[in-house]
C-alpha cells in the first residue's frame, strides 16, 4: 500500500498542523497515518478527505506484491 496523504496536503498548500486539527487529531496522529505506521478510521478518514478536497480512494493506493 502506498500512502498519498502528505503529497496531497504539500500539493493544495496546507499545514500538516492545521490539517490535523481539522481533522480533530495530533499531528503526530498524523505523521503516523502518513507513515502508515497506524491508519485513521472510517470517520477520520472521510473527514480527512473532506478537508483534503479528495476522495477517499485517493488517500491511499493499493499496490499488489
Amino acid at each position: 500500500m502506498k500512502c498519498h496523504i502528505e503529497k496531497i496536503i504539500t500539493d493544495k498548500g496546507l499545514l500538516k498542523k492545521y490539517v490535523a486539527k481539522q481533522v480533530g487529531v495530533t499531528p503526530s496522529q498524523l505523521s503516523l497515518w502518513m507513515r502508515m505506521k497506524n491508519f485513521p478510521s472510517a470517520d477520520k478518514l472521510f473527514k480527512l478527505a473532506w478537508i483534503l478536497g479528495c476522495k477517499v480512494d485517493d488517500l491511499y493506493e493499493y499496490e499488489e506484491e
